[in-house]
């Protein structure tokens, strides 16, 4: 499989961290490249807008100064999510704070657009564009994407609907890029899945959103440890796309999970920032992946990728000796 520079670079594991709307920040992202995965956060998480320069200042500050007091540990590359729906009225001012601060990886969603690679391309950097289907992922690369993130069912916030085996199997038919699979990956073992499955990496987010680093409410990062698969709920009811949220955070704001009106998907606006004391997504219904079972505690990011790495070289083990045994 074919990988751009950027991403041939060591890792403690082959994991690519999800970028978590409100949950991730500067602090978080830094912590997660400090640890050794490629961290990342939404642009719109960086509110006012000029906010995202100080953001990506911060993040290359940090992670300069930490390498210079570590040059012994590798330190992985960083990521911005840009929301490419034409409601995101910030993209285009966004995507020139991106240029001008040299992101080396954009994560593109909900749009493919050439000329959004174009300029990620102008300076070496790449795009990854996450797609739920097979239609889409050959939309992403024809417009210039350099790498795909196969959101299969199961994923925390917006999600698809297809089996992980059968999503990556048919974008390996014809694609040999960058591949990571998104989809209740929350274990070491659930890692090596993936790449057994053809993907190069896992796309981990709610790990990550039970961690001190993260910029979500305690009682959010609780209700994480405290869940299990039967906790989530898929609707569109929300923002008109489709996605995973946890049950416990739809009945507190007043909503019955199991009755949810159907959005109307043209509705989507993620330009909008208007004050209103009406339960708004991510901020009061929280989203989360089926693969929360496997997050028990709140600790730090360096914690989540020490039990995934552990979990991991536990499964590659026991895998070999399966392996050996039938070969025998």
């Amino acid at each position: 499989m074919t990988l751009p520079p950027i991403l041939r670079m060591p890792l403690a594991i082959p994991v690519v961290a999800s970028p978590l709307f409100i949950a991730s920040g500067p602090e978080l992202v830094a912590a997660q490249c400090k640890a050794g995965v490629i961290g990342s956060f939404p642009a719109l998480n960086a509110r006012p807008a000029n906010e995202l320069k100080r953001w990506l200042t911060q993040i290359d500050t940090d992670l300069a100064a930490f390498s210079d007091a570590h040059p012994e540990l590798p330190i992985a590359p960083y990521a911005v999510n840009q929301i490419v729906h034409r409601s995101n009225t910030r993209l285009q001012e966004d995507l020139e704070v991106c240029v001008e601060h040299r992101v080396p990886i954009v994560i593109s969603s909900l749009g493919a657009r050439q000329d959004v690679n174009d300029a990620i391309h102008s300076y070496g950097g790449i795009v990854l564009h996450d797609v739920i289907n097979d239609k889409f992922a050959r939309k992403a690369i024809d417009k210039g994407a350099d790498g795909l993130i196969a959101v299969a069912t199961g994923a925390g916030g917006h999600a698809g609907v297809q089996s992980p085996f059968a999503l990556l199997q048919e974008i390996r038919t014809w694609f040999d890029g960058p591949l990571l699979l998104s989809g209740a990956i929350a274990h070491g073992r659930s890692v090596l899945a993936a790449q057994a499955a053809g993907a190069d990496f896992a796309y981990v987010g709610s790990a990550f959103l039970a961690t001190h680093e993260a910029r979500a409410d305690m009682a959010y990062k609780q209700m994480i440890t405290d869940s299990a698969a039967s906790d989530i709920v898929y609707s569109n009811s929300f923002t008109g796309v489709h996605g995973n949220y946890l049950r416990g955070s739809i009945v507190a704001a007043g909503m019955d999970p199991d009755n949810l009106p159907v959005s109307d998907p043209s509705a989507m606006d993620f330009g909008s920032s208007r004050p209103t004391s009406a339960p708004k997504p991510w901020r009061d219904i929280w989203g989360a992946g089926q693969g929360v079972g496997a997050v028990r505690d709140i600790g730090s990011v360096q914690d989540v990728v020490t039990r995934l790495s552990a979990e991991y070289e536990q499964a590659r083990s026991a895998l070999r000796y399966v392996l050996d045994a039938s070969a025998s």
